[in-house]
């Protein structure tokens, strides 16, 4: 009986020492798998942090160099002594903004200046200084160059230079005959714009002969002007120097030649503004914020020389 009770106390011992290690066996892998699991969580975030870094970010520009491109048309009208340094600066910014149209039209100062007003064009051009009435009315000044008004004559005439005194008798009328001036004896043709033209303005004015002027004729351009004193050997009249060419005569005046030099440093005393006119309080454009800021800087400046004006920055 006791032999029984032996063999059955072993086989509960072998039996309990079985079940115990079954146990332990299932824990260990139940731990190596917890340790997979987080391994494998702990890799999928490493590489997804890894992921998030490689992220293309699009780069910034800090050099301030490049320029913010804008669009659309801009009307510009006014000075047709401006002609030639819009074209210039027309061409040289469709070079920064190739999405910008400018349109210029040649209608004269006076014209210009209303059509800034009135808002009939986005800028208006002016070859002479704004009036108190007028920048009284809101119209700003942005002036973008100096310009000497030439005083032509056919380049037959022998008569070289004139006093601003012998101008203005010229003009007035007292003086009618070119012999009276060392000249041919031929009666002298006296030639100018029409009213409302910045030349005509600026030039009777530094001239002193407002409203006094006794015209042979009066041009709506300074392309007339040119043409007219160019086929006629008695007459005299004024240009934008931009516009003189080989087909007429700058007399000096008081000595001094008409040139960008002596505009410059102003001892050539018939010159005037080159201006845009904008209106206070009124906002321009994206596209003519860019145009007007371009011609006021000095990047412009050698392409406002090219036409053959003084930069005025």
């Amino acid at each position: 009986m006791k032999k029984k009770l032996s063999v059955l106390l072993a086989c509960l011992l072998v039996f309990t020492l079985a079940l115990a290690g079954c146990q332990n066996a299932a824990t260990d892998e139940g731990t190596n798998n917890e340790g997979t699991t987080n391994e494998g969580t702990t890799n999928e975030g490493t590489n997804n942090e890894s992921n998030t870094n490689n992220e293309s970010t699009p780069s910034t520009d800090n050099s301030g160099d490049e320029t913010t491109a804008v669009s659309g048309t801009v009307n510009t009208d006014g000075s047709t002594s401006m002609a030639d340094v819009m074209a210039a600066l027309t061409e040289a910014f469709k070079e920064v903004q190739p999405d910008v149209t400018i349109n210029y039209t040649g209608s004269g100062s006076g014209a210009g200046i209303e059509g800034a007003m009135s808002g009939t064009c986005d800028i208006g051009l002016s070859s002479r200084e704004l009036s108190e009435e007028e920048t009284g009315a809101g119209a700003v000044a942005n002036v973008i160059a100096k310009d000497g008004v030439a005083v032509v004559v056919n380049p037959e005439n022998g008569v070289s230079d004139l006093t601003v005194e012998q101008i203005a008798s010229i003009f007035k009328g007292e003086i009618t005959n070119w012999s009276e001036l060392g000249g041919s004896d031929a009666p002298i043709a006296v030639f100018g714009r029409e009213a409302g033209s910045g030349t005509r303005s600026a030039f009777e004015e530094i001239v002193g002969v407002e409203d006094a002027c006794v015209y042979t004729n009066e041009y709506s351009s300074t392309g007339d002007i040119i043409g007219n004193v160019a086929s006629n050997p008695n007459a005299i009249g004024y240009a934008s120097l931009s516009a003189v060419d080989d087909t007429v005569k700058a007399v000096m005046v008081n000595g001094v030649e008409c040139n960008e030099d002596t505009v410059r440093d102003g001892s050539y005393e018939i010159q005037r503004p080159f201006v845009m006119v904008t209106v206070e309080g009124t906002e321009l454009s994206d596209a003519a914020q860019a145009f007007l800021d371009y011609a006021m800087s000095p990047d412009a400046a050698d392409v406002i020389a090219s036409a053959g004006v003084v930069a005025a920055n």
